[in-house]
């Protein structure tokens, strides 16, 4: 009987609709506007949580600019770290208190990619759907948890993580260190990892080698750290914002070129620069144009060239085929190639123990009410 009275204010909490501040996306190309939203409670399988710091990435951007196809209206952000509020029915990992960090690359532990050592893409969620452009916004079940003014929100990623709570499937949420900075650790939900894993899963970066990379946002610094973490001797940063390269020598960069300062293409400098092209380079910028030139900049025969930022929506690229017949790999990572509920207590655990650090990555720190001023500052590279 007793059991029966503790947990019975525990199922009224779980069935209750919160009310909360959200920055919501009408429209593409308008600002966010902060509204009241109504977050339903987890449904089976679901895991509900209060969002305690959120980061801003260039793929937010991308889906308010209609670089990336989405449906409207849309609660944005995937890159934030929080402690879950509820849970739902058939949930055990996870309980409410705990500390974790949303995942847009879920882990389901099922499908074919996940039963893949090579492979992080869950074949069976929603977020595959929305890289591929092809995304619903919905959870699992086709149905959403955020309503605004009598309409219906639809989700971003699998996360939505621009709102005070969130509603995430439990494949796609991982438990991390309870002494966690949560301020600090958001950053491994998107882009630390993505450019950390995508120096040492993706492209297996050796000690040693020499690296090229192209963008110097937070994903691309992360880039130099994980180079620098797996030895690389010479690692060149590339960005026509110069007033980037002093943060760039700051985490390893041990040159840095931008290539407006030069009259022939980007690709000759750096092949002039190496003798004869860089083990490995990574394009974290998301252009088609750089690369193809950071696939053209890698050594002839067994460089490793990494497409690490999103692609723009219905754009081509053309290129000399040459430039992989002779040896050349050209790759794509999102994510930075992890497991999402396997990698991301252990990189909290890595940071933890001060393998690597991510303070310098942190810009600014604002209240989230001023999330467009946010957007204006990555958009000017600030």
């Amino acid at each position: 009987d007793l059991k029966i009275q503790m947990s019975f204010p525990f199922s009224l909490l779980c069935l209750q609709v919160i009310k909360c501040k959200a920055a919501v996306l009408w429209e593409a190309n308008k600002p966010l506007s902060i509204e009241e939203v109504e977050v339903a409670p987890p449904k089976e399988h679901e895991v509900r949580i209060k969002i305690v710091a959120t980061g801003i990435c260039r793929s937010d951007d991308h889906a308010i600019t209609g670089a990336l196809v989405m449906p409207f209206p849309i609660i944005l952000g995937h890159e934030a770290a929080g402690v879950v509020e509820s849970v739902g029915q058939g949930v055990t990992s996870i309980k409410p208190g705990d500390k974790v960090i949303p995942l847009f690359v879920p882990q389901c532990g099922k499908c074919k990619s996940c039963l893949n050592t090579k492979g992080n893409l869950c074949c069976k969620t929603e977020p595959l759907s929305n890289i591929l452009g092809t995304s619903a916004g919905l959870m699992p079940d086709g149905t959403t948890r955020f309503t605004c003014k009598g309409k219906a929100i639809y989700h971003f990623l699998g996360t939505s993580t621009f709102t005070e709570y969130t509603v995430v499937h439990e494949s796609a949420v991982a438990k991390i260190d309870s002494a966690a900075p949560l301020e600090k650790v958001c950053l491994i939900g998107c882009g630390f990892s993505t450019g950390y894993g995508a120096a040492l899963q993706t492209a297996k970066v050796e000690p040693g080698s020499t690296c090229a990379v192209f963008g110097l946002g937070g994903v691309g610094l992360s880039v130099i750290i994980g180079c620098k973490a797996a030895g690389a001797s010479r690692i060149i940063a590339v960005d026509i914002n110069s007033n980037k390269f002093a943060k760039a020598k700051e985490l390893g960069a041990t040159d840095c070129i931008n290539p407006k300062d030069f009259n022939k293409p980007i690709h000759e400098v750096l092949m002039e620069m190496t003798g004869g092209g860089v083990d490995y380079s990574f394009e974290v910028i998301g252009r088609t144009d750089t690369m193809t030139a950071a696939l053209a900049c890698c050594q002839y025969n067994y460089g490793i060239s990494v497409i690490v930022g999103v692609p723009p929506a219905a754009q081509k690229i053309t290129f000399d085929p040459m430039l992989l017949f002779t040896g050349r790999s050209w790759k794509g990572s999102v994510f930075g190639g992890w497991k999402g509920k396997d990698a991301v207590p252990k990189l909290v655990a890595d940071y933890m123990k001060k393998k690597f650090v991510l303070d310098p990555l942190i810009t600014h720190t604002l209240p989230w009410t001023k999330i467009n001023e946010g957007f204006d500052l990555l958009r000017t590279g600030k």
